[in-house]
């Protein structure tokens, strides 16, 4: 596909458009639920036996789909091949990202890292297929490091987790 960010053609997408939700084959219904339910708090919206569950944050009718139509026993696919790098979980605050890392810690689900992007701070990790999940808090725009001409300077650091989970609202 050719690259036509450089053509005077290019249109950005309208502003306000958003990714709504992600569906995400499995290979154990119950693993699955017991990871997105059990450890991160989504609420159970749907279920179709053992085949799909659809949950959510605050009632929406979802934010993840789970799936084992084209996966139940499923492994990985292997490194080197392409598909999901992850899913982002976007939290409203840093008190409820501080929540979300005490669920994980407690659960004893080890963080592949913890990055302060300057625009945002991120705690990376693995499901139980797999699946890259990174849970996230976005810094306010005023916030957001910018260079002398007003673009972003976005960067990559190392995020004090002992600070975040200090911030947690009991």
């Amino acid at each position: 596909m050719p690259d036509d960010t450089s053509t005077s053609s290019f249109r950005p997408v309208v502003a306000g458009t958003r990714i709504g939700h992600v569906h995400l084959k499995v290979s154990d219904l119950e693993r699955a639920l017991a990871f997105y339910q059990g450890v991160l708090g989504f609420e159970l919206m749907q279920r179709y036996g053992d085949q799909a569950a659809f949950v959510s944050a605050g009632g929406y009718h979802h934010h993840i789909g789970l799936n084992t139509w084209e996966s139940k026993g499923g492994k990985p696919p292997p490194p080197g091949t392409t598909g999901l790098f992850h899913t982002a979980i976007l939290y409203p605050t840093r008190a409820a990202l501080a929540d979300a890392l005490h669920r994980v810690v407690s659960a004893g689900i080890a963080l592949d890292g913890a990055s302060d992007h300057g625009v945002s701070e991120a705690l990376y990790l693995r499901d139980p297929d797999d699946n890259g999940v990174e849970l996230y808090r976005d810094r306010p725009q005023e916030e957001w490091p910018r260079h002398a001409d007003g673009s972003l300077a976005m960067f990559t650091r190392r995020l004090d987790v002992e600070a975040l989970l200090r911030d947690r609202v009991t």
